[in-house]
């Protein structure tokens, strides 16, 4: 099975700009945050995305073409696995055909009640794998 992708927009505001006239690099956490989580709200049933929280655990970014206020900036995400409450996702930024930024990160799913770390159940889990190839 393998995992769909989803296609998160990006807006590039003014205030992303830094003194080199291009997006600052700490905005991608930011970016890669709202785009994982999207992901998760648009594939997890309501009760689902009530009951549980993501909690990032590592982030790895490799920075490979800057951004720029009027670019039209995309994040397809991934979800690669999910082992017990972590799930892994790969994040790649384009614009257009172009590779801005890759982002490898792990996440943690909390019970929103608890706050405790929690697994998520397999029919979950299944809402995010497509069909065999």
């Amino acid at each position: 099975m393998s995992s769909i992708t989803h296609h998160h927009s990006i807006a590039i505001e003014p205030s992303d700009i830094d003194f080199m006239g291009h997006v600052n690099n700490a905005n991608y956490l930011t970016w890669v945050q709202d785009a994982v989580v999207a992901h998760w709200q648009k594939f997890a049933p309501s009760e689902a995305v009530a009951a549980h929280l993501w909690v990032a655990l590592k982030h790895e970014i490799t920075y490979r073409k800057p951004a720029f206020l009027e670019d039209d900036v995309i994040a397809e995400v991934l979800l690669e696995k999910v082992h017990g409450a972590r799930a892994f996702y790969s994040t790649v930024i384009r614009r257009g055909e172009e590779v801005l930024a890759e982002v490898q990160s792990s996440w943690c799913c909390i019970d929103a009640d608890t706050l405790r770390p929690t697994r998520l159940a397999k029919d979950i889990v299944a809402r995010f794998l497509g069909s065999k190839d």
